[in-house]
């Protein structure tokens, strides 16, 4: 998906992940445990009414999920009536999402489209854009990041917002590893750690109760770049919350989710 393919090399050459990189790491077996590595009754019940309070709070009803994945989310935002569009650029998580759905009594309406070609693959503005489950650390690239969060920023309304997560890379690259695995990662006796620890690539194993592993390539953004990046995208405003509350003091988070308004909210 490299428009330039002299960058695609020189990228190869210097033993840089490249941001199709996930297309091998989703490999079909591994998909068809995700839904272990969720339990998505225990991820629904720590969220809460976290995401339905930022739409409530912007009038959202039309919702872009760019990071569908095995389609948690969703599923969770047509059950409660929004209007759900779902892309992946896995056709193996998007059929495991579909299939998923239509075992609640829902249809997904998906796209299987790389971020880098949003705008062409998919149509019309929406309310809310969420990339959801560390997904947007699958760029290696800095033109990679700049380019998708512009795809974003042009999917929403005037008043859209977009919400973007990431595990804690800062606590990770300065402190080393640890995790409650209380909110994002609920499965029982599923182990998720990092096996490779760098500044431009963190690796986690992700071992299974029938002792089956796989890996996971992501790059390591900070919280303050990725705050960066948003506001030089355009974004108006951006909010971070810790394991989805506003103050995090103290104990330090294990994910950190980015509300970033195309234009200033409304606080009244």
């Amino acid at each position: 998906m490299y428009a330039d393919k002299e960058q695609k090399e020189i990228l190869q050459s210097k033993g840089c992940l490249l941001t199709d990189q996930y297309l091998h790491d989703y490999e079909d077996c591994f998909v068809n445990k995700w839904d272990e590595l969720i339990d998505w009754e225990k991820r629904a019940k720590s969220e809460g009414s976290f995401f339905y309070d930022i739409f409530r709070q912007r009038n959202v009803q039309s919702i872009l999920d760019v990071a569908t994945g095995t389609g948690f989310h969703s599923v969770r935002f047509l059950e409660q009536g929004y209007r759900v569009v779902s892309v992946d650029g896995s056709a193996n998580m998007l059929v495991q999402a579909f299939e998923n759905a239509r075992d609640k009594g829902y249809i997904l309406s998906t796209v299987h489209t790389d971020w880098r070609r949003l705008s062409f693959d998919v149509q019309g503005e929406y309310d809310a854009l969420i990339c959801l489950g560390n997904s947007f650390t699958h760029l290696f690239d800095e033109h990679d990041r700049r380019r998708v969060l512009s795809e974003f920023y042009s999917k929403l309304k005037p008043d859209g917002v977009l919400i973007v997560d990431q595990r804690n890379y800062d606590r990770i690259l300065d402190e080393g590893y640890s995790s409650k695995h209380k909110y994002y990662y609920c499965g029982e006796n599923v182990s998720a750690e990092p096996v490779q620890v760098k500044d431009d690539l963190v690796q986690f194993e992700y071992t299974f109760p029938d002792a089956s592993v796989f890996h996971l390539n992501m790059f390591p953004l900070r919280k303050a770049y990725m705050q960066k990046l948003l506001y030089e995208t355009g974004f108006g405003s951006v909010t971070t919350y810790g394991d989805f509350q506003e103050t995090f003091r103290g104990e330090e988070p294990d994910f950190y989710i980015h509300v970033a308004d195309k234009g200033i909210p409304d606080q009244s």
